[in-house]
C-alpha cells in the first residue's frame, strides 16, 4: 500500500498498483478511479491526471464550436435523466 497526501489535504489516500501482462494497473481507492500505463511511472503519472480530472481539478467543458469540429451537435449531447451503466460508477 502507498499513500500520499494531495493539496496540502490531511489525509492519507491509498493507492494500489500491480501489474497485468504487459501493463500497470494503478488505482484510487479513496475515489474508485482506475488508469493503467506500460510503466509504473506511467501508470501513476495518468492516475494523477485521471483523479485531478475526476475532482473538477483540470479540464473544463467542451465549447459548442468544440464539439461541433467532433461532429457532435450541442442541442443533442445530453445524458437527461438517464442512470449511467454500472461501468461508469
Amino acid at each position: 500500500m502507498a499513500s500520499s497526501t494531495r493539496n496540502g489535504d490531511d489525509h492519507d489516500d491509498e493507492i494500489r498498483l500491480w501489474r497485468e501482462d504487459d501493463w500497470w494497473i494503478a488505482r484510487d481507492v479513496t475515489t474508485g478511479v482506475t488508469t493503467q500505463g506500460r510503466s509504473r511511472a506511467a501508470a501513476l503519472e495518468n492516475l494523477d491526471e485521471a483523479v485531478a480530472l475526476q475532482e473538477g481539478e483540470v479540464g473544463r467543458e467542451p465549447t459548442d464550436d468544440e464539439l461541433r469540429s467532433a461532429e457532435i451537435d450541442p442541442d443533442q449531447n445530453v445524458t437527461g435523466d438517464t442512470e449511467p451503466p454500472d461501468v461508469l460508477d
